[in-house]
């Protein structure tokens, strides 16, 4: 990947992303013109996610992205820049006036949008309205709320348990505004485990994005112990299979909360791909069975395929038991991953804290463990367990292996 600067050093950067050189020859002269004392840097290929901080640190304020190349991998990038640590405001490049690609890059963060043929006027709209919302002008944006999605490899793996116990650790880290999510449109179990009930559910939230606010907001979620839970609608409604995307609730919760657990049905379909990609770390959830770890390689795979990096998939072993099942270090080798954290098996306390309806106590076995797993997602640790010995049971993934 080349970059070219377009000015000297300045401690003000604008950064122009695009493949195509006809746009950044456009853009480039137009953006010198009027963005009066910023430097402009021109990068001529869709950077990695791995490679977006390098390339978006020495102080850059603005971002114009070309969604013209290749408009799938532009939004992927678009959702991976709304989530680093300090958020850039990004101006999308479009071709034409295509509503259904406007509203999915205001979706998916884009503060505002250019469309061929570029003119001075376009750019100045856009530019005075990143001045409105931006007010403070040199203050520091609140820091986007990062996102932890929680997914089973396949059903009854104890990923919507995690998700509940996970989220209420959070207090304990210091956050102060903390959103429970379960995107489970199928079968969302969040308001049985946690015994509430409401009026509205994420369906509503969605249908309603468009105009949510702080009032709006806190009508659709409940609040349990410190931490706002939005629950998943009670019966089937019609349409439910053609749900395709979560943004617009996630989106706007990033903006609102501090942390964001999310509870989801599955790795499957475009809802859930649409939740990972806009995760900040996936928690992929399954057991030391062996049904369950073939499940999880199919996971990793579907995931792969979907170009979901490995880099931010944290794979959990949960309900593990030494003496039944593959070890944690034959896990990981079989599912070419490492294993982040494991929970052990502790079934009374989980039964007792589910028939009550709270999170598992500190002072039992899975309630350590949650606590470990959260220090570790905070930054607190970075220790794992111990390994058992290598066994001999590798070949059988050999039959899906990807």
């Amino acid at each position: 990947m080349q970059h070219r600067e377009g000015s000297a050093p300045s401690s003000r950067r604008a950064v122009l992303i695009s493949p195509m050189p006809r746009i950044r020859q456009e853009l480039a002269p137009l953006l010198a013109g009027h963005l009066a004392g910023a430097s402009i840097l021109e990068v001529n290929a869709y950077p990695s996610p791995r490679d977006l901080g390098p390339t978006l640190t020495g102080g850059t304020h603005l971002v114009f992205l070309d969604m013209i190349s290749d408009s799938e991998q532009a939004l992927q990038l678009l959702g991976e820049m709304t989530r680093l640590e300090t958020a850039v405001p990004v101006i999308a490049v479009l071709a034409g006036d295509d509503s259904d690609l406007i509203l999915r890059c205001l979706r998916a963060g884009a503060v505002d949008f250019l469309i061929q043929p570029f003119t001075a006027d376009q750019l100045e709209a856009a530019l005075a309205k990143l001045a409105r919302l931006q007010p403070g002008g040199d203050q520091p944006a609140k820091e986007a709320a990062k996102i932890f999605a929680v997914m089973p490899a396949k059903g009854a793996c104890g990923a919507t348990t995690i998700a509940c116990n996970l989220a209420f650790q959070w207090k304990r880290l210091g956050a102060k505004k903390i959103l429970l999510a379960d995107l489970d449109p199928f079968a969302g179990t969040m308001s049985f485990l946690l015994k509430i009930k409401s009026t509205f559910s994420f369906l509503d939230a969605l249908q309603r994005a468009h105009e949510l606010d702080s009032d709006l907001w806190d009508a659709m979620v409940t609040n349990v112990s410190g931490v706002d839970v939005l629950l998943a609608p009670e019966l089937m409604v019609e349409g439910t299979a053609e749900l395709h995307d979560a943004s617009p609730i996630l989106e706007y919760a990033r903006h609102a909360y501090d942390v964001i657990v999310v509870d989801t049905g599955s790795v499957y379909g475009d809802w859930n791909l649409n939740t990972a990609r806009l995760a900040n770390e996936l928690l992929l959830v399954t057991t030391n069975e062996l049904p369950a770890l073939q499940a999880a390689q199919r996971a990793l795979s579907y995931l792969d395929t979907n170009r979901i990096g490995r880099w931010k998939i944290r794979l959990l072993v949960n309900r593990y038991y030494r003496d039944v099942g593959l070890s944690r270090e034959v896990i990981g080798t079989a599912l070419h991953t490492e294993v982040f954290d494991i929970l052990p098996s502790d079934y009374e306390a989980v039964q007792k804290s589910l028939l009550e309806g709270k999170p598992a106590p500190s002072s039992t076995v899975f309630g350590k463990g949650i606590m470990q797993l959260a220090d570790r997602l905070g930054g607190r640790t970075g220790t794992a367990k111990k390994s058992a010995p290598l066994g001999g049971l590798l070949n059988l993934f050999s039959r899906t292996k990807s």
